[in-house]
């Protein structure tokens, strides 16, 4: 027969056990790895030069509703950003200034199927400096005192292209070649313009309106020039192509559409 002090001595020792093991277990606990926020998903998206001030404005208010993604942009002329993408560049969306770039893209099968559309719609204008009076309608670019015009190289650059087409429609493409000064993007033709180094340009509405150092004095006409439409597509190589998705979807919203259009664009549809 067990006597009283051996229980006694024996439920201790159980007791002692118990709370031993319970020691490890939460000492084994505590010492767990604290799981980690999950990481941002981040969207590189290459886009036209005059896409910049009106997606700089929408960014922020993606980025509210969407706060687990980061955007980061990629601006310049199309032809630039399309040979870009050819040779590899890690781009999860493709937003162009004109079709041909897009199109390149495509027939190289690098766009995700059923992604592309066209977006949003522009027009070509005539630019100068605030303070010239010489220049009021494409035809003044031949005259004598115009010396030289800020034009977009027509082979990289939509805007050049489209002003290409607009000078050959209004049979004034001889005499405003050789007075011609090519820019690498529709940005830094609004920039020749506005510090005085050429007389005149032409570029989007878009970068007119949105300058305080350049006037418009004339709009191209319409059948003057290919329509100006920017297409936008995800990229096959996109390594988040349904957020990529989610962000163009977002992009036609009518509340975005509103952002653009404050900026100067048309909806292309």
């Amino acid at each position: 027969m067990v006597s009283l002090s051996a229980k006694k001595y024996f439920y201790n020792i159980g007791l002692f056990l118990i709370s031993l093991v319970l020691a490890i277990g939460c000492s084994q606990t505590d010492n767990l790895p604290s799981s980690s926020p999950p990481l941002a998903t981040e969207l590189t998206i290459s886009a036209a030069a005059s896409l910049k001030e009106s997606l700089e404005a929408i960014q922020p208010l993606y980025v509210r509703e969407n706060p687990e993604i980061t955007l980061t942009y990629n601006f310049g002329s199309s032809g630039s950003l399309q040979q870009q993408i050819e040779q590899g560049a890690p781009v999860d969306i493709f937003f162009s200034a004109a079709a041909k770039q897009m199109d390149a893209l495509e027939k190289k099968d690098l766009l995700l199927a059923g992604t592309r559309q066209d977006l949003l719609k522009n027009e070509m204008v005539l630019i100068v400096a605030k303070d010239n009076a010489n220049v009021t309608e494409f035809q003044d670019l031949t005259n004598d005192a115009v010396g030289k015009i800020a034009l977009g190289e027509p082979e990289s650059v939509p805007a050049g292209k489209y002003a290409e087409e607009v000078l050959t429609s209004l049979n004034i493409t001889d005499s405003v070649k050789a007075k011609a000064v090519y820019a690498k993007d529709v940005k830094q033709v609004l920039n020749y313009v506005a510090t005085g180094n050429t007389e005149a340009g032409v570029v989007y509405k878009t970068d007119a309106q949105n300058s305080e150092a350049v006037k418009i004095v004339e709009t191209a006409p319409e059948n003057t020039h290919s329509p100006v439409i920017y297409p936008i597509a995800v990229l096959k190589s996109s390594k988040h192509p349904e957020a990529a998705r989610s962000f163009v979807e977002f992009l036609e919203e009518e509340t975005t559409q509103k952002v653009f259009s404050q900026y100067g664009f048309k909806e292309a549809n």
